[in-house]
């Protein structure tokens, strides 16, 4: 079965293929019924037409006409495979319909198809919210990054302004000498309070009204583009006095978003904004503060939060302001972006759920002047080939299933409507409980996991060729200005009572990324090392399923190449950053988290099992090759892609030729074509990706080896060797952890 097919040309990947029967049947899968959607992929061919979509008239359905449909071409009616209503068709596709005259949804090819809609929306409106307590050189770098996006921002673009330090100041961009509004740091403002204060609160409550009276705060960028590089250009850093011990510079994000967010709310609510903070230290003003302005007091740790030790005693708090602030931009359809750059922490474990809430994007670097931030900021403004954004905005979806089956939930950058249809199941996974959710943002690469459940208790069978039905529907605002509807409808048939070829249609890929998100959503709330524990026993019972074996024979164990490299993924994902919390700050986990519960299948297998080509003069053309330790050799060029990280490691032998300048003489130029092989490779790496990886060049031996050392499989770390091969680690190797798997799966 290619597994592939559907991705391709729908933008899905299911972890299973065919179905089980009952819930029973389901329940001993182990691995959820799931399906990894991109909403906006670019998928082959995809229909786009310049109508409104044909839907079911029953109450309680909706569902759009599609190909799966029954069609009598002789009452003009057509059968919806949700809810099994018939439905005439409007009278002028009634007047045209016949077997050789198909509108494009009935096309079988039509399975995705794009409707361009009436509605008109508001141009895109970018409000920029900039850190300016960081050092000169930083504060630099933020400002040159910012001043380059203004020339990328489509013209008729909406662009607003907010700095912050102690106070929060919004910048008027209408005037020759532009005016700011100063705002207290120590406080959360209503929508209302920041309409009032800007001078437009007496304008109603209609939008429209505010919209015109918040003109000069939020313009388009041709006619403001001159003001607002001139105000950045003579942008200095916030000086507010400190005095006695040693203090960290006085940071009010917390208010600087309730601002933004409140001008937003009260002029473009439902529209396509977003708020770009711009932050370089954490927040120790005011609503949001997660850390104290004493030098003295460290910032929160792991060990800090899971023993609730003073350190940590602002994070339930700052937990609930930011929450706080994410349920307004829910209501308000508006994505929030973060970009954090600091050596130390900023607060994204407290701030992460405005970017899970909202879908809005999270970039963690540790420099302003870095290209981690630099490029991926670029990239947030690249434009397709009709010259639009890449972008959707305030984005709503919603999932029809058939009658055998519902919808758990779904794990990504999206937020509950509450939403109640005969689609929602009684158990919750991720934002559960509704069939529509919405996301602030969404781009190209947006990929969202969605959790079904078998309605059937019995243990009946389903009739033979009998089919499930899902179909995804997701509005959004384009960036031409236009609302759009994308409706995807696919098919599954069901297995026997026996579920003897239903493992002929498992994904292992789908499978490994549908456990990772449920395992880092479960992360939330429960300890790590149960969620461990949790993916141990639901491997063990997949393999025992499945595999063949005798029991308490090991040695007869084998598994199908359909579950061949499962156990292999969820090896790396046991180990990895998302699940083990040690070595790394609270920031840098939520940033993991966060970025892998919205990548794509690909994208996301390469955080959990990262990427390794070797380069060498034997093998010609780069090798795949085992992210194992014994391929850490002396006389070869290894690429490492874990998608945060590109490195370049050479080997022992490889670096002292470097080192000799063999490289810039004539009579090497094979060996300066070795080393320049990877170089390219990882240039197209960095180019096509966002967020933009961190780039490492390291050797053996190199104090930045451990970016690759860390994440092989150390089949030699209890080998008493002194070669670049060996890693020293507690960790057991992918061999030892197949033996225990074996070993629990085949016994009695």
């Amino acid at each position: 079965m290619d597994v592939r097919a559907n991705e391709s040309s729908n933008g899905i990947r299911m972890s299973w293929n065919i179905w089980p029967c009952n819930k029973a049947d389901a329940a001993k899968l182990s691995i959820p019924l799931g399906c990894i959607y991109t909403p906006l992929k670019g998928v082959d061919n995809l229909q786009l037409v310049q109508y409104e979509p044909v839907r079911c008239k029953a109450s309680t359905c909706g569902a759009v006409l599609n190909p799966s449909c029954s069609v009598d071409f002789r009452t003009k009616l057509w059968g919806c495979k949700f809810c099994g209503t018939s439905n005439p068709f409007p009278a002028h596709y009634a007047e045209h319909i016949s077997e050789t005259r198909l509108p494009p949804e009935l096309y079988p090819q039509s399975t995705t198809i794009e409707y361009i809609l009436a509605a008109v929306s508001a141009p895109p409106v970018f409000f920029l919210v900039l850190d300016v307590t960081v050092i000169e050189d930083e504060l630099e770098q933020a400002k040159d990054s910012l001043q380059q996006s203004l020339a990328m921002m489509p013209q008729n673009a909406l662009v607003g302004f907010i700095t912050f330090g102690a106070h929060v100041y919004v910048h008027e961009l209408a005037a020759q000498s532009p005016h700011a509004f100063a705002f207290r740091g120590s406080k959360e403002y209503s929508s209302q309070q920041v309409a009032y204060q800007l001078g437009f609160g007496q304008q109603g409550n209609r939008q429209g009204g505010a919209s015109a009276a918040a003109a000069r705060f939020l313009m388009p960028v041709a006619d403001c583009e001159f003001t607002l590089m001139s105000l950045l250009d003579d942008l200095a850093r916030d000086s507010w006095p400190q005095s006695g011990t040693p203090k960290r510079p006085q940071l009010c994000t917390g208010a600087a978003l309730s601002v933004a967010l409140g001008l937003l709310e009260t002029t473009y609510r439902q529209s396509s904004a977003r708020i770009l903070l711009v932050v370089g230290g954490p927040c120790n003003v005011g609503p949001g503060m997660v850390v104290g302005e004493e030098l003295a007091e460290t910032i929160r740790s792991h060990l800090d939060l899971q023993k609730d030790r003073p350190n940590a005693k602002y994070s339930k708090a700052a937990s609930k302001f930011y929450g706080s602030l994410a349920s307004r931009a829910v209501s308000s359809g508006i994505g929030l972006d973060i970009f954090a750059c600091s050596l130390d922490q900023v607060g994204l474990h407290e701030m992460k759920v405005m970017s899970d809430k909202t879908g809005g994007y999270m970039v963690m670097s540790d420099s302003f002047s870095m290209s981690v931030f630099k490029d991926s900021f670029r990239k947030m403004f690249d434009c397709d080939e009709g010259g639009y954004l890449n972008q959707g905005c305030n984005a709503k979806i919603e999932v029809f299933t058939s009658r055998e089956f519902k919808c758990c939930g779904a794990v990504g950058g999206l937020s509950s409507l509450g939403k109640k249809s005969p689609a929602v199941a009684e158990t919750e996974i991720g934002e559960g409980g509704t069939c529509q959710w919405v996301a602030g943002s969404l781009d190209k690469n947006t990929t969202v996991a969605f959790y079904f459940d078998i309605n059937n208790n019995q243990s009946t069978t389903m009739p033979a060729n009998k089919q499930s039905y899902l179909q995804f529907q997701t509005s959004y605002l384009h960036s031409s200005g236009r609302k759009r509807l994308r409706v995807t409808t696919l098919s599954h048939r069901y297995t026997d009572a026996n579920m003897a070829d239903i493992v002929t249609g498992f994904d292992q890929e789908a499978a490994a990324v549908i456990m990772a998100r449920y395992a880092v959503f479960k992360c939330e709330n429960e300890d790590p090392l149960d969620v461990l524990r949790w993916v141990d026993r639901m491997l063990i019972r997949l393999v025992a399923k499945f595999a063949d074996y005798r029991k308490d024979e090991p040695s007869s164990f084998n598994l199908t190449p359909e579950l061949s490299i499962f156990p292999q993924f969820m090896y790396h994902l046991r180990r990895s950053h998302f699940l083990q919390t040690f070595g790394t700050s609270p920031d840098e986990t939520a940033y993991y988290r966060t970025v892998i519960l919205r990548e794509n299948t690909m994208n996301s297998l390469v955080m959990i099992q990262p990427a390794l080509l070797q380069y060498s003069f034997e093998e010609g053309p780069p090798q795949p090759v085992l992210l194992d330790t014994c391929s850490l050799k002396p006389d070869v060029i290894l690429l490492m892609d874990d998608f945060f990280h590109v490195v370049i490691w050479r080997g022992e032998k490889i670096q002292a030729w470097f080192d000799k300048g063999y490289h810039e003489l004539e009579e090497y130029a094979n060996f300066k074509a070795l080393l320049q092989a990877p170089a390219n490779d990882a240039k197209q790496i960095l180019g096509d990706r966002f967020p933009v990886p961190k780039f490492v060049q390291t050797n053996a031996g190199g104090s930045q080896a451990r970016f690759l050392t860390s994440k092989m499989n150390p089949s030699s770390g209890n080998v008493a060797a002194t070669d670049s091969s060996t890693v020293i680690t507690d960790d057991v190797s992918l061999k030892v952890f197949m033996e225990h798997l074996i070993r629990l799966a085949v016994q009695s």
